[in-house]
């Protein structure tokens, strides 16, 4: 019950990491909520004690503060923030994701979701965590840490998340908000994120794990048991700081940029 009695606050949460993170925080004791703008259709998910569902678009200003009114009205707490929205963009495009032929509106679409709704997500969670304190999470890449020139602008929004991050951080710290700020950059991790590269034949399983040190892909688990740890009162001394989960991949060699998360 490492995180009894707290409120945890999850957007993306209906995907395959964040309801892994979901699972995971209710199993330790927390009162979670998962914020998505997929509908909820699991039954499963409703009949669970302590979880609400919420159907928001986290890249939307009016919609963050609407959702932070309803936590006020109904718990008035937030002890921890996961900013783990994001997309790929390769379904959500009509264009490639290059530097050379990538629309401005397609750039523009992988930014608002995954970057904007950090920047929304710090924004609102510090004004309602200054009184007590609490931990924001934000989802980064190891895309965050190399060029990948078939996915420019979702490394590149990696990469910012990462920065702005440390920057969130920092400013807690120097208002003595007792607010910790930290990301993770999750490796290959298996998910149905990589089904339109399989579909495609442009992505080998197999291949991509010979370049990965500990020779498998991660799990949704991986990444939710380094966010469990960052949510709890065990990283009470962690603040800034990248948390990498991609079996030694960053370590070591690159080899050819693979996409991560």
């Amino acid at each position: 019950m490492r995180l009894k009695n707290k409120i945890a606050l999850i957007t993306g949460g209906c995907g395959s990491i964040g309801l892994e993170i979901v699972n995971l925080f209710i199993q330790n004791g927390a009162t979670t909520i998962i914020v998505d703008i997929q509908e909820n259709n699991d039954l499963s998910l409703k009949k669970i004690s302590g979880l609400e569902y919420l159907n928001f678009d986290v890249s939307n200003e009016r919609e963050w503060q609407t959702l932070l009114q309803l936590l006020r009205t109904k718990y008035d707490q937030l002890d921890i923030l996961v900013n783990n929205a994001g997309i790929f963009g390769f379904d959500e495009c009509s264009t490639p994701q290059n530097p050379e032929h990538m629309s401005f509106d397609d750039w523009n679409k992988i930014h608002s979701v995954n970057l904007n709704s950090v920047f929304l997500g710090c924004k609102y969670g510090i004004e309602f965590m200054k009184k007590i304190g609490g931990s924001i999470i934000n989802m980064s890449s190891r895309s965050a840490f190399i060029g990948v020139p078939s996915a420019a602008a979702y490394a590149s929004s990696k990469a910012a998340i990462a920065n702005y991050t440390k920057s969130v951080a920092l400013y807690c710290a120097e208002m003595q908000y007792k607010i910790r700020c930290n990301s993770i950059h999750p490796g290959i991790i298996q998910t149905p994120i990589w089904d339109p590269l399989l579909k495609s034949e442009k992505t080998n399983l197999d291949k991509m794990k010979t370049n990965i040190p500990m020779g498998n892909l991660g799990s949704p688990s991986d990444v939710a048991y380094a966010a469990l740890y960052l949510a709890s009162d065990e990283s009470k001394y962690v603040t800034g700081t990248e948390l990498t989960v991609d079996g030694g991949l960053s370590a070591g060699r690159i080899g050819n940029p693979i996409i991560a998360k």
